[in-house]
């Protein structure tokens, strides 16, 4: 009987690890569906906003952060990167510029401007689920 614990215990580690492994239990929080057009990548997830004491501040990509402009920070996508950002709950969007990062360990998709939160009408949940379309780096026509 000493002998059937070990082994019990082997194979339900060996059972998660498989599992893991697969992705069963393994869940991202930035889902990306297919691509709609080759360059056009579509992404799910939750935004957050900065916060004030940001303002005025030099991003990653050497710019000068404000809360009134229209701009996001994203760990997956490029400096330079516009993208379309909707308001699953509600679909407001707003077009912004990538030109920060969030901290590595951070979970959300973007981390945007206050200005942006207002428009997509989420600044006073602080976080909200959305949709983000890569439109690429040249700035899209309005």
């Amino acid at each position: 009987m000493k002998n059937f614990y070990p082994t019990v215990r082997s194979v339900i580690i060996m059972f998660f690890c498989l599992h893991q492994y697969t992705g069963t239990f393994a869940q991202s929080t930035a889902k990306e569906s297919k691509p709609v057009h080759a360059s056009r990548r579509i992404l799910y997830g939750t935004a957050s906003f900065y916060a004030n004491k940001f303002n005025g501040r030099q991003t990653a990509s050497g710019e000068i952060f404000s809360q009134d402009k229209l701009t996001c920070a994203c760990n997956i996508l490029p400096f330079g990167t516009w993208i379309k950002v909707t308001n699953v709950k509600n679909g407001n969007s707003a077009i912004v510029k990538v030109n920060d990062r969030m901290h590595p360990k951070m979970k959300r998709i973007v981390d945007l401007t206050r200005a942006t939160a207002i428009s997509l009408g989420y600044k006073s949940q602080g976080i909200v689920k959305v949709k983000v379309e890569v439109l690429g780096k040249t700035r899209p026509q309005l």
